[in-house]
């Protein structure tokens, strides 16, 4: 086949979206297909263009892993340059969207005499798709929108966008967009039930959930040696929360509950990651004694990271529990270590979390500090969560297993 993937984030961004996209890529590439990506440079989550790369138009072909699992793979990415807001708001993230919707049009339009067989856009951004779906008719090709997130959803559930007849405008303007798709998938059953609410019709709903390398992230025998070299010492339990620190994520309600058990010297709260929210809890947070923060670590150092923790803590607001699908709960699982969520009754994350770790109400510091304390005195529960997790992962997240699946689901859209 080929594919025509469109979406602002990519490899080699570590977190997010982009991991996911560009893993997703390379796995087609390396099994065969023609996979061509118009996307942005790197810039998520530091909100600043990558170290390497520049803000521009340009064209990197990559090659598939040698040897390729099939022959004639090949990887073409286009670059397209955008605005990048050093302190994101509702505002300059819409302009910072349609400055990458505008600048990748052209590199778009050019691949209707490609003819790809499949037009794959990644939502967010949703400014894109109706250039992607103009290409798709253009072109003859079948087209695919995949939603990681509800990006309008949220954006007026969190406030970012406060007006309630913009909602209703653009979100009239989404669901007429969504039918516009020959398939429209998304991460998560909640998140595809959501679909049918907003008028997709079954038959072109699919489920494409997010994957974990469980040969890459899985339990050491040993104990993680960077504990060693950050100094904690042995007794003290980890709580590490590991990803993005943006808005959505309330970390907030994690750094309340370190500031509730700050007499537990037993107890080493750990933040690892960057992002839009990171130095405003800084400037809050951080003189507080029970909490490290590290910045975001390089992939062949994630397996170490999440084994250094005895358990992970996953926070969300309340409002946006349904909406997104936390990306990095599948290594969580996969590193079979019990989870910590924030999450309310009958939600996607509760009902996997509930399983495998702990679910508390969101926006409750005091109900997180308990679960907390109650993890930490408890090895054994931790142990048996521990694994409930890990065969969670191993059953429903493996890569090959989803990728596999999305490939046939994308050979039979285009029969």
């Amino acid at each position: 086949m080929r594919i025509l993937i469109h979406g602002i984030n990519f490899s080699p961004e570590l977190t997010g979206i982009g991991k996911y996209s560009g893993e997703m890529a390379h796995w087609l590439a390396a099994h065969g297909h023609e996979v061509r990506v118009v996307t942005a440079p790197p810039y998520y989550p530091e909100w600043r263009v990558a170290e390497g790369y520049e803000n521009r138009w340009n064209r990197e072909e990559i090659n598939p892993p040698q040897p390729p699992l099939k022959k004639g793979g090949l990887l073409v990415v286009y670059r397209c340059p955008l605005w990048v807001p050093a302190k994101p708001s509702g505002l300059k993230r819409l302009l910072h969207l349609a400055s990458f919707a505008l600048s990748s049009f052209p590199i778009l339009l050019r691949q209707i005499f490609w003819r790809p067989d499949v037009v794959l856009v990644i939502e967010p951004p949703l400014m894109s798709a109706p250039a992607a779906l103009l290409v798709a008719r253009l072109s003859g090709a079948r087209a695919w929108l995949h939603i990681q997130d509800y990006e309008v959803d949220a954006a007026f559930d969190l406030g970012i966008i406060q007006s309630r007849r913009l909602r209703n405008w653009v979100l009239s303007i989404e669901q007429w967009l969504m039918r516009r798709f020959c398939r429209v998938s998304t991460i998560s059953p909640r998140m595809s039930e959501k679909l049918l609410d907003k008028g997709v019709s079954s038959g072109k709903v699919m489920l494409f959930p997010n994957w974990v390398d469980t040969g890459v992230i899985f339990p050491l025998d040993t104990a993680s040696q960077m504990r060693a070299e950050l100094g904690i010492a042995q007794h003290k339990t980890i709580a590490l929360y590991s990803g993005n620190m943006g808005e959505k994520q309330g970390l907030e309600i994690v750094l309340e509950a370190a500031s509730g058990l700050a007499n537990r010297d037993d107890i080493q709260f750990l933040l690892c990651g960057t992002g839009a929210a990171r130095v405003r809890l800084q400037e809050k947070y951080g003189s507080l004694p029970n909490v490290m923060w590290l910045p975001l670590q390089p992939v062949e150092r994630l397996n170490d990271l999440l084994n250094m923790a005895d358990f992970h803590l996953l926070p969300q607001r309340a409002d946006a529990a349904d909406l997104v699908m936390p990306s990095r709960l599948t290594g969580m699982l996969a590193s079979g270590r019990p989870v910590v969520a924030t999450a309310n009754p009958g939600t996607q994350v509760a009902e996997v979390v509930q399983h495998c770790g702990v679910v508390v109400t969101p926006g409750d510091a005091n109900k997180l500090a308990q679960a907390v304390m109650h993890l930490a005195d408890d090895e054994i529960t931790r142990s048996v969560l521990g694994k409930k997790a890990r065969a969670y992962a191993v059953a429903n997240l493996e890569r090959n297993v989803v990728l596999a699946k999305f490939e046939a689901d994308l050979l039979a859209c285009v029969r």
